[in-house]
């Protein structure tokens, strides 16, 4: 047969178009500049409440993840993009289409040899560890894993003591001053004023054990939360009250901010959190820290008889009680 001498082009073959259409896929996103800002306030099964601008006064607007953020998560405190329907109306959806580098992250474990990390809140900027000083008894063990959590994840930790009426606060608050964390007292039989000054203006997360009264200082700090308040059980821990963290709007005219209710939660495990990741976060030892030995557990003698923050004190620089307080809580860190 004689070989013709046309020259063959791709356009004399014919291809099947596939099932999928033949369009070229491109892996390039939108970038979504014209997204609204917004603070994730609730989480509920697949949906995301958020604030526009992290402003109480406009309606909420729920969400959806974008298809592109995949299996990014999101959780209350986060600030993220939205686009789409921003109205707030009934049966109306946006979508979150990114999410903002955290600043501060309050992180926990089921214990401490669990390798996933929950992140419980981001970007607050204060964790207040409520206790109550009787029905139950104040427990050192949780609030020292409670503030182990706060250094790590960047948040400054207040201390806030319940149900004073029922017994002396001081024995259990004196083992925290040296710390230089605020301590604040609240009542039953009054308002809690002072922890409202403290919360003004800020984003704030509550943390604490079922039963201390955690649900009933919300109620008095955000009069329309409508928290229900758990009777305190026999056994002495209380019924879960609170389900699901979320972030409420303290009124405009106390001074603004938000605060985060977390749920009643029986265990804090801490193996996310190293023993730098405590003294690193004070100014003052930061610096100091990195002349201990590696794998250091800041503990002293005869644990870690090389410890720099040792020399601290012998220089005059560290006061000893102070540093007795933070070897206190890095033994909440110990395996056990």
């Amino acid at each position: 047969m004689p070989v013709s001498s046309r020259e063959y082009d791709e356009s004399d073959v014919r291809v099947r178009p596939g099932r999928r259409g033949s369009r070229p896929r491109t892996k390039r996103r939108p970038d979504h500049a014209d997204a609204a800002e917004a603070m994730v306030t609730t989480v509920d099964r697949g949906r995301w409440t958020c604030a526009p601008d992290g402003d109480s006064t406009r309606p909420p607007v729920t969400a959806m993840r974008a298809r592109e953020l995949g299996r990014t998560p999101i959780v209350v405190g986060d600030r993220v993009g939205l686009v789409g329907d921003l109205s707030g109306a009934p049966d109306t959806i946006a979508r979150i289409v990114r999410v903002e580098e955290r600043s501060t992250v309050l992180r926990r474990t089921a214990d401490d040899t669990d390798p996933f990390e929950r992140v419980v809140v981001a970007n607050a900027e204060q964790l207040v560890i409520v206790t109550a000083v009787a029905d139950p008894v104040p427990r050192t063990g949780f609030v020292d894993r409670c503030l182990v959590a706060a250094y790590a994840g960047g948040l400054a930790p207040v201390l806030c003591l319940t149900k004073t009426d029922l017994a002396d606060p001081e024995p259990f608050a004196a083992q925290y001053r040296e710390l230089d964390i605020p301590v604040l007292v609240t009542r039953r039989d009054r308002e809690p004023t002072e922890l409202a000054e403290v919360l003004a203006g800020r984003v704030s997360a509550l943390v604490g054990h079922s039963g201390v009264g955690k649900s009933t200082l919300v109620n008095a700090l955000v009069p329309d939360a409508e928290r229900a308040v758990g009777a305190v059980s026999a056994v002495g821990k209380g019924r879960h009250t609170t389900t699901a963290a979320l972030a409420l709007p303290l009124p405009e005219d106390c001074g603004g901010g938000w605060v985060v209710d977390t749920p009643g939660i029986r265990s804090f495990g801490l193996a996310h959190v190293t023993p730098d990741d405590i003294p690193a976060a004070f100014d003052d030892l930061a610096a100091a820290i990195e002349d201990c030995p590696r794998g250091c557990g800041h503990l002293g003698p005869p644990a870690d008889p090389e410890c720099a923050l040792d020399s601290l004190v012998e220089k005059g620089q560290l006061r000893p009680a102070r540093l007795a307080a933070l070897r206190r809580v890095l033994v909440a860190l110990r395996p056990g």
